[in-house]
């Protein structure tokens, strides 16, 4: 089932979503509504549980092998840097250039309820920290310095109102 993607304004976007304790039918429930979510959302590679609405920490990814679910996800540790643009399905249209970790080293659960280590580095690295901070309730404007996100939330309201008006 294709879940509703929250956009920009929605407050669920900016709460901090709560660990998960338990890997239920549910949660296994819901990993498969948003990996089929991601699927349709054509040439987007994550989605967070507050995406959906879903407070959990949870996101799910696919860098072109299939859809990967990381539970509870925590960064330990990065390195180095790499600035680049990045865009979200929270914000559709709208990228920022936006500093990440060129290396992160993330910790989590899988959703057989395995812990482990993941290292990640380049484009990867930054789709863990973009869908980490989502469970955090940062949003990718939070990250780019004023200029950018000034003009990104005038091009987003600019898009919402070309929604609104109809054809002339």
């Amino acid at each position: 089932m294709a879940l509703r993607i929250r956009t920009f304004g929605d407050p669920v976007l900016k709460e901090e979503s709560r660990e998960l304790e338990t890997i239920d039918a549910e949660v296994r429930a819901l990993v498969k509504d948003m990996s089929g979510t991601l699927s349709e959302s054509t040439g987007r590679v994550g989605l967070a549980a507050p995406q959906v609405g879903v407070l959990k920490r949870l996101f799910v990814y696919d860098l072109g092998h299939g859809p990967r679910c990381l539970i509870n996800p925590v960064i330990l540790e990065g390195e180095g840097e790499d600035t680049c643009e990045e865009g979200c399905l929270s914000f559709p249209g709208i990228y920022v250039t936006i500093p990440r970790y060129r290396k992160v080293r993330t910790s989590c659960l899988t959703p057989s309820g395995h812990r482990v280590l993941i290292e990640a580095d380049g484009f990867p690295a930054r789709v863990f920290q973009h869908e980490c901070d989502h469970l955090d309730g940062v949003l990718i404007i939070d990250r780019c310095d004023i200029e950018e996100r000034k003009r990104a939330l005038d091009e987003y309201r600019d898009i919402e109102l070309r929604k609104t008006v109809p054809d002339a």
